[in-house]
């Protein structure tokens, strides 16, 4: 005789409890979220318009920048071609002497100011803290006022030394050099403070002298200070044009900020659409360098400021 049992009931199901999310009132999200979002938009709007507009202006044949006031209304690029096609304008040698005056001038600012940071950061000497005091007050005065003083200087020189006097490139260059030594070791300086001292003496230990200490273990660490410090260097350098047309004479020999001006100098032949289509390529390389470098410029910039 077989007996038949019956099925266990099933345990009750419990169900998991649901998260109801609450809306807010839009006047409790617009005081707490919504403004942030709203000064947002602005300041994008803000921004990228004048972008947007010097953009319009250059595929505008017109040659004026009232006539674009309508965005993209008459589009050709007879601009950038005749850009490239003027003689007395070489716009090409303009693009080149900036590019190679800007990454020379700040390699050379990032080397020279991480070695004289070092110095002031690991080294104790004599007047080292009156030497940073004065390169803290030297920064107080813009290089506008030594202008005439680095021009007879440079003449000067270029008499003994004609490759690096006036109207020389080389000269230009050592002259940013000279300008941005003071605000770049003062910058790095406080990043190198950041690094702990303990890695210098135990490679000191390990039998590794100054030079291997800096090149091989502490610049590795301070990469972000010398990107931003390069970048730094070279828009400042780029868009230089007081000190550049002073010392650059001959047309092929100036950068883009001296050259685009021949642009529209000229009162009976301004050019402000060929004059904008230089400004949107002369911005390529600049853009380019600070979306390649966004994510040391933050590190960089505020590392240094917790010494």
């Amino acid at each position: 005789m077989s007996v038949q049992t019956s099925p266990a009931p099933a345990a009750p199901s419990v169900e998991e409890p649901r998260t109801v999310r609450l809306r807010r009132p839009f006047r409790v999200w617009m005081r707490q979220t919504g403004w942030r979002h709203g000064v947002g938009a602005a300041i994008v709007v803000f921004s990228v318009f004048p972008l947007v507009y010097v953009f319009s202006a250059s595929l505008n044949p017109g040659g004026t920048l009232i006539t674009a006031n309508t965005l993209f209304g008459n589009m050709s690029l007879e601009s950038y071609i005749e850009l490239f096609n003027r003689p007395q304008q070489p716009y090409a040698a303009w693009f080149g002497n900036t590019l190679f005056i800007g990454l020379v001038s700040s390699a050379g600012s990032v080397l020279l100011g991480a070695l004289a940071a070092y110095a002031f950061s690991r080294m104790r000497f004599t007047g080292r803290r009156v030497g940073l005091i004065t390169l803290l007050l030297v920064q107080m005065f813009p290089q506008l006022l030594a202008m005439v003083a680095i021009f007879l200087l440079m003449l000067s020189i270029g008499e003994v030394f004609p490759a690096i006097g006036v109207n020389s490139q080389l000269g230009l260059i050592m002259v940013y050099l000279g300008g941005a030594l003071g605000v770049n070791t003062y910058l790095m300086y406080g990043f190198f403070n950041t690094i702990p001292q303990s890695i210098d003496e135990a490679a000191r230990i390990d039998g590794a002298g100054h030079a291997r200490i800096f090149f091989t273990i502490i610049l590795p660490l301070v990469s972000p200070i010398l990107a931003v410090v390069a970048l730094l260097s070279f828009i400042a350098t780029t868009n230089d044009f007081v000190v550049a047309s002073v010392l650059l004479i001959d047309p092929e020999k100036q950068t883009l900020a001296v050259g685009l001006y021949q642009f529209i100098s000229q009162e009976t032949s301004q050019n402000w659409s060929i004059f904008a289509a230089g400004a949107v390529l002369a911005a390529i390389i600049p853009v380019a360098l600070f979306l390649a470098l966004q994510k040391y410029i933050i590190g960089g910039l505020t590392a240094g400021s917790v010494k």
